[in-house]
């Protein structure tokens, strides 16, 4: 019997179709286009994907468990022993680098679901559900111990996305279009995009929704001081 080909070859393919995503889509991209990319023969290909549903189901779903595996981890009640909002943060920070990272894939995934592309709307359906659930179990627990004030979970979970995420997909799609000289170009990276910014969002995030009783003890000093200071 011969040996099985490597695995190397299927993650060669992986490898390749992840590049190529983000310019060509799911309606775009070409199994003979990832095939070269990859240094691999279309024979190759077929023995370990079969088709090209397959291949997009097989890398869309690679990127996510990637990202599943370690959002997870990020909010577990092992990380470091830390508190429901510690591990929310963490697991906020987690994500903020990760959709950085991967939002030329990720950014194509929703415009293909947008445009009902049957295999993003299914990974969609399929799996957003779970990192979700995460988000929503641990806003849960902050506001259960107390450390986050009482809202609907989803009014939270939207709030924030918001400062997190859509900084990071609006920034770097202004960014892509490559018309801001180099200098405005660091500028608004630096601001949006980095470690410090998008780490800054989610404690300013984590702040506004701190229970009103917190948010009025951490401004009861400006006003002291303002009364004290006036004639």
């Amino acid at each position: 019997m011969p040996p099985r080909p490597s695995r190397n070859l299927d993650r060669a393919l992986l490898a390749a179709g992840r590049e190529l995503f983000a310019g060509r889509g799911c309606a775009g991209l070409s199994i003979r286009e990832v095939a070269d990319a990859a240094g691999v023969n279309l024979g190759m290909f077929h023995y370990h994907f079969k088709t090209r549903e397959a291949f997009l189901r097989a890398l869309l779903q690679s990127v996510y468990e990637e990202m599943y595996s370690q959002l997870a981890a990020a909010g577990t009640e092992a990380a470091a022993g830390k508190g429901a909002l510690d591990r929310l943060r963490a697991a906020l920070r987690f994500m903020g680098r990760f959709v950085r990272t991967n939002r030329p894939v990720l950014a194509r995934v929703l415009a293909d679901a947008l445009c009902h592309e049957p295999i993003a709307l299914a990974f969609v359906r399929e799996n957003f559900p779970r990192h979700l659930g995460v988000i929503h179990a641990l806003i849960q627990a902050a506001q259960d111990s107390g450390e986050m004030a009482r809202m609907p979970v989803p009014q939270a979970m939207g709030f924030c996305a918001g400062s997190l995420a859509t900084p990071i997909l609006f920034g770097g799609a202004v960014l892509d279009i490559g018309k801001l000289p180099a200098p405005q170009a660091a500028a608004l990276r630096s601001m949006l995009l980095s470690d410090e910014a998008i780490d800054q969002r989610i404690d300013l995030a984590l702040a506004a929704l701190a229970p009103p009783a917190k948010s009025v003890a951490a401004r009861a000093p400006s006003r002291t001081r303002n009364k004290r200071g006036a004639p």
